[in-house]
């Protein structure tokens, strides 16, 4: 079986892809892949390293504000399916079914695929589904969603596409438990809750900030209390020094743990009773899949805002409190954070239970959905069957 994978941009489009390409790898070892994205994006990074193969296309995003690059984004939305190059790729590879994840680099190749009678299939992510899946949904065979939500905001005549299949998730989450995963870490049993903070592969300046006075102010205080918090590789320096300018010495904080990126992400997040951080897609599904306490700061600069209907949907559910980055202040944090572990401040003791993030854990998983990976995979190969059937006939 040949695969043709097409994303782009950022990890939120690009891992859902490599997620797919391995499920359906470990169950068909003997499959072809090909991914296609832009010289742009983050996929000529992590498509590699993954080991899988990439071409590129000519495709480009619209810029949100008055720009000349629009113009050249407009040629090539409305030309780039029909140049050679990009049908030479589909040709050269001859693919059995062609998936994609979302991203401006979707598009050629799926338009182009699809109106040459290959089977398609694009993945939304996100509760509102992005540009790229609003421009393709008349030109694809399936729309796999992760949210049943998702179809309301398709054409009517579309929604018979429509399959609510989950996300898929890399690596290792869900497969070490909170015990585990402590004891691991190192965390001592003194210490009663983690909580485990970040603002994304890159960081974030405001969640650095507030972290740094949540340490000063509060953790600090509360040596039960376990912080470990990512601030962004290239933020990192920065991050530490407004430390100590809050006069903070980190190494006198055992229960502190001021890191650049977390790479054993799977690790911590076992570990973790309360995470705080963006809500993008998929750090919503691995916290639902994992039954996380969450408190979500949607990044403000994404395109249609879909973080925060990302987060608005578990937030009407009591699945997650919600903080928009422009409310979020040191106090804010510390009140919810106290709200979910039980902690009166005023009296400063805590309550008998933990009623409210044993609530929420509950009602986050009940977004799970823990074979999507299986059943994205049986979905793909199912319609490529079919069509490879019908040209048969």
């Amino acid at each position: 079986m040949k695969i043709l994978m097409t994303c782009g941009g950022t990890g939120g489009h690009i891992n859902p892809a490599i997620a797919i390409a391995d499920t359906i790898k470990a169950n068909i070892p003997d499959s072809e892949f090909l991914f296609v994205g832009t010289k742009r994006g983050l996929e000529s990074e992590l498509v590699p390293e993954a080991g899988y193969d990439l071409r590129f296309v000519e495709s480009m995003g619209f810029e949100r504000s008055l720009s000349p690059k629009n113009i050249k984004a407009l040629y090539l939305a409305l030309f780039s399916p029909h140049m050679k190059s990009t049908k030479k790729i589909i040709s050269d590879f001859r693919p059995d079914v062609v998936v994609g994840t979302g991203g401006y680099a979707c598009w050629p190749i799926m338009k182009a695929a699809y109106n040459m009678g290959i089977p398609t299939v694009i993945h939304e992510s996100n509760a509102c589904p992005g540009v790229a899946v609003k421009r393709l949904q008349n030109s694809c065979d399936m729309i796999l969603t992760c949210y049943d939500d998702t179809a309301q905001s398709l054409r009517k005549d579309c929604r018979h596409k429509v399959v609510k299949a989950g996300n898929p998730i890399r690596g290792r989450f869900c497969t070490v438990s909170r015990q585990e995963a402590r004891k691991r870490l190192g965390i001592p049993d003194e210490i009663k809750y983690t909580v485990i903070s970040y603002g994304g592969s890159g960081g974030a300046d405001v969640l650095n900030d507030v972290s740094a006075l949540f340490v000063r102010d509060f953790v600090s205080k509360h040596s039960e209390i376990m912080f470990v918090h990512a601030t962004g590789t290239r933020r990192y320096e920065s991050a530490l020094k407004r430390f100590s300018e809050l006069g903070v010495d980190l190494g006198k904080l055992p229960n502190v743990k001021i890191m650049s990126y977390i790479h054993d992400m799977p690790l911590y997040m076992a570990a973790a009773d309360v995470v705080i951080a963006r809500s993008g897609a998929m750090t919503l599904t691995e916290l639902a899949d994992m039954g996380k306490a969450s408190i979500l700061i949607p990044s403000p600069n994404v395109a249609n805002d879909h973080q925060f209907k990302n987060a608005q949907l578990l937030a009407s559910r009591a699945a997650a409190v919600v903080i928009r980055e422009s409310s979020l202040t040191c106090e804010r944090l510390t009140h919810e954070v106290c709200g979910l572990i039980g902690y009166d401040m005023q009296n400063e003791r805590y309550s008998a239970h933990d009623a409210k993030i044993n609530l929420m854990q509950k009602n986050i998983s009940e977004f799970a959905c823990h074979d999507a990976n299986k059943k994205i995979y049986r979905l793909i190969v199912e319609l490529a069957s079919k069509k490879a059937k019908k040209s048969s006939t």
